[in-house]
């Protein structure tokens, strides 16, 4: 393997001729937090692995969704289930509204009462738009009554991350680059949102530009886990993840790189869902990786999570990624998984245990809960999972340099010391790793069609463990972003309580473009009754 300090040379001497500075202390962090580690194990992996016989796979193409999508999206039925707790579901809400039995305006202020209660222990929000969503919530409430109703989220309070465009206020992304640039336009989903009638309450907090797993931010303060407030929320959606959870929205808008919808929906307790890539619009939010960025609800059902999809999916000429054959919205369907093929991942091509005992019981609760419904269950072992994992850091690394360089080489004391030190780590990669990445995820991702011909979910660990001590970064992208890679459909949800009081959750995978499968497979095992309930903060 290439020793770092051949390493520590190729990002000098690259760094220089870009005309970017790194210091000492860059270099410092660098070695102290690993980001020397992919760079050194793909280079020894380009000396020894034989060239794969692919084209460069750069997702889009390969991820057209099929022509027979077209045909319009039928009303979503999902089984009345309601997660352990109190707090009432986006799902229940909708009811409630239309039997008048609560309006948009009360829901509103609950939601801010909340907010003003809980957020300065959680410090969730980026920003709160109280009079504008007061004044929303009043219109909502006139169309009711007017008889205009614009679906199941008319009238529900919604939160976005904050690296989404909001009409009018700053995208900060997490940093400090972006904090005095105002938008000028509303990206498209959270224009989706408002057709759908959602209430915009305000934006949540994120790691830095989205690029850590953890919930720490140097510029704007930790987000806290509602379930342990010493606790890492999970990245890099933290604010939205802990948002959700203790109850001061009914459902929030996260992005997923890595798996950072999917980390906090564990960390926190709540139902995360990660898309097909294509499925959801990403014109309006600030880029991290062009190929790998995904965006999709966060939650407090599985029910919830496909309405919200639902409303925010589909083709956007603003987006060329988005598929131009994948129907708006999400067929009918129910709870029943009667002769699907679900493969429960005992092996992943490492040596590692997947996961902690509590989190690996966790998979087998879910896995009962899914065979006494019908499901066929099988153990497999998918090697690829781990070259997928590499794929991803490398792809991640890279394309975030290039998104970057302007800035490192003109403001490099605005980022964070550990966000600056990560970008510039990726000067350290071998020219060409970009297009033998690419060349590689091909390899992989026809691998991985053949494995799921004869399977239809994979089931495993979210996350291997329940939620570190903050300031604490841990493999929590360790299971999930293989599935960036593929672009595939993943959703977390809660499989209950370890020993320490906190959740940890399970993860079911898709083929493309079957977020359908994935979902009603979800209902099942959330009916099995494995959610951890409510934070004790929010009682």
């Amino acid at each position: 393997m290439v020793d770092e300090g051949t390493m520590q040379r190729r990002v000098l001497t690259n760094a220089a001729q870009l005309g970017i500075e790194v210091s000492e202390d860059d270099l410092q962090v660098m070695m102290e937090q690993g980001f020397l580690a992919m760079p050194q194990a793909f280079a020894a992996w380009l000396a020894h692995a034989p060239l794969p016989d692919t084209l460069p796979d750069f997702l889009w193409e390969p991820m057209a969704a099929p022509v027979e999508q077209t045909a319009p999206a039928e009303p979503i039925t999902m089984p009345a289930v309601h997660p352990r707790g109190q707090l009432p579901t986006l799902a229940e809400l909708a009811v409630r509204l239309r039997r008048r039995e609560v309006s948009a305006a009360e829901l509103v202020e609950q939601a801010l009462e909340q907010i003003a209660r809980l957020d300065p222990h959680l410090n969730a929000f980026q920003c709160v738009l109280e009079d504008e969503a007061r004044a929303a919530a009043r219109e909502a409430d006139a169309a009711l009554a007017r008889g205009e109703d614009h679906g199941p989220l008319h009238g529900i309070p919604v939160a976005v991350k904050d690296l989404l465009d909001l009409a009018g206020t700053p995208t900060t992304a997490g940093g400090r680059l972006l904090a005095d640039r105002l938008a000028e336009r509303d990206a498209s989903v959270v224009n989706r949102l408002r057709q759908a009638g959602a209430i915009v309450l305000g934006k949540t907090r994120l790691t830095e530009f989205a690029y850590s797993p953890a919930s720490d931010n140097p510029h704007y303060g930790p987000t806290r886990n509602p379930w342990d407030r010493t606790r890492d929320a999970g990245g890099s959606s933290s604010g939205s993840g802990a948002a959700v959870a203790a109850g001061m929205v009914v459902a929030a808008l996260g992005s997923d790189t890595g798996g950072s919808i999917r980390i906090p929906a564990t960390f926190c307790g709540i139902v995360g869902l990660k898309p097909t890539f294509g499925r959801v619009s990403l014109a309006g939010a600030v880029p991290l990786s062009w190929s790998l960025d995904h965006l999709g609800p966060m939650t407090r059902s599985v029910a919830d999570a496909a309405l919200v999809l639902a409303a925010i999916a589909g083709p956007d000429p603003a987006d060329p990624r988005t598929s131009r054959t994948s129907s708006w919205g999400m067929p009918a369907f129910s709870a029943d998984v009667r002769g699907l093929h679900v493969g429960v991942v005992r092996g992943d091509g490492g040596t590692e245990p997947l996961g902690e005992p509590e989190v690996m019981a966790a998979c087998e609760r879910a896995a009962a809960a899914l065979a006494d419904a019908g499901a066929l269950i099988e153990d497999v072992t998918v090697p690829e999972l781990s070259a997928l994992r590499v794929i991803n850091s490398v792809l991640i690394g890279l394309e975030a340099q290039v998104v970057h360089l302007p800035w490192l080489r003109t403001q490099r004391e605005a980022y964070g010391a550990f966000l600056r030190a990560r970008l510039l780590a990726t000067l350290a990669y071998p020219p060409g790793s970009y297009l033998l990445a690419q060349r590689w995820r091909a390899q992989l991702r026809q691998q991985m069609v053949e494995r799921m011909r004869v399977l239809d979910l994979l089931l495993l660990p979210t996350v291997p463990h329940p939620a570190p001590p903050l300031g604490v970064i841990v493999r929590n992208t360790w299971h999930t972003s293989p599935f960036n890679a593929l672009g595939w459909p993943a959703l977390s949800l809660p499989g209950g309580l370890a020993e320490t009081g906190l959740p940890v959750g399970v993860q079911l995978v898709g083929r493309p473009w079957e977020e359908a499968t994935v979902l009603r497979a979800g209902a099942v095992v959330e009916a099995a009754g494995l959610g951890p309930g409510d934070p004790p903060l929010v009682a």
